[in-house]
C-alpha cells in the first residue's frame, strides 16, 4: 500500500536525487568538452523561465524536470573526441555509482543507506538508458547509438539531421524567443483584463448616473 513514507520518498527522489543524478550526467559532458576545447559550454538545469545564470550554469524555474548540456563547437573534431564526449556522462554516473556502492559495502553512509541506495538506482538507470543503443524522441539516437555508429561507421551518423547536442547560442536564442512570446501573451492577457475592468467601470458609472437622475 502506498503510504506517507512512500510519498516522502517519492518527493525526495523527484526533487533531490533525480536532479542531482542528472546534474552529474551533464557534468560528465562538461568535463569532456573542456578537455577537447568546447567553445561557449553551458549546463542548463531545468526548463521554463530562467531563475538565474551564473557563468556556464543556467538554472531554470522547473529545475527538476529536464537538463541538458550545450556548446557551440569543439576545437578538436576527431572521432575519439566525439566518442569521449558522448561516453563521458555514462562514465560519470558509473564512477559515482560505484564509489557510493563501495562506501556502503564497507560500512560507510549506513545512516542514510536508503537514500544512497535510491541514488545508486537512479544513477544506473541513466547509465542503462544512455548506454544501450536506441533511438528516442523523433528518431534521435541516444549516446549509446551515437557511440555505436561512430565505432561502426567511423563517422558521425546524424539520423535526425540535427546536432546531437544543441549549440549554446541556439539554445539562448530559442529561450529568448520563448520568453518574448510568453511576455507578449501576458501583455495581451493584461490588456484584455484592463479592457474588461474599464468596461465594468464604465457600466458602473452609467448606472450611478441613472440613479442620480432618478433622485432628481
Amino acid at each position: 500500500m502506498f503510504g506517507l513514507t512512500d510519498l516522502i520518498s517519492l518527493v525526495i527522489s523527484a526533487f533531490l536525487i533525480l536532479p542531482a543524478v542528472i546534474l552529474l550526467r551533464e557534468l560528465g559532458y562538461l568535463i569532456a568538452s573542456t578537455v577537447f576545447g568546447a567553445e561557449n559550454p553551458r549546463v542548463t538545469l531545468g526548463s521554463g523561465g530562467r531563475l538565474f545564470k551564473v557563468g556556464m550554469f543556467d538554472v531554470r524555474k522547473y529545475y527538476h524536470l529536464y537538463s541538458w548540456f550545450s556548446y557551440d563547437k569543439l576545437k578538436y573534431h576527431g572521432n575519439f573526441a566525439y566518442i569521449a564526449l558522448y561516453l563521458s556522462p555514462i562514465l560519470m554516473n558509473v564512477i559515482v555509482g560505484l564509489i557510493i556502492n563501495a562506501l556502503l559495502a564497507n560500512g560507510y553512509l549506513q545512516e542514510q543507506a536508503t537514500f544512497w541506495n535510491r541514488f545508486i538506482f537512479y544513477t544506473f538507470y541513466y547509465v542503462l538508458f544512455d548506454s544501450v543503443p536506441m533511438r528516442t524522441i523523433n528518431g534521435m539516437p541516444n549516446n549509446g547509438m551515437i557511440i555505436f555508429d561512430l565505432i561502426r561507421h567511423g563517422k558521425r551518423v546524424d539520423h535526425n539531421k540535427q546536432p546531437f547536442l544543441p549549440s549554446t547560442t541556439g539554445v539562448e536564442e530559442e529561450y529568448q524567443e520563448e520568453m518574448e512570446e510568453l511576455n507578449a501573451e501576458l501583455e495581451k492577457e493584461q490588456e484584455e483584463k484592463e479592457k474588461v475592468r474599464e468596461e465594468k467601470e464604465k457600466e458602473r458609472e452609467e448606472k450611478e448616473k441613472e440613479r442620480e437622475k432618478r433622485k432628481t
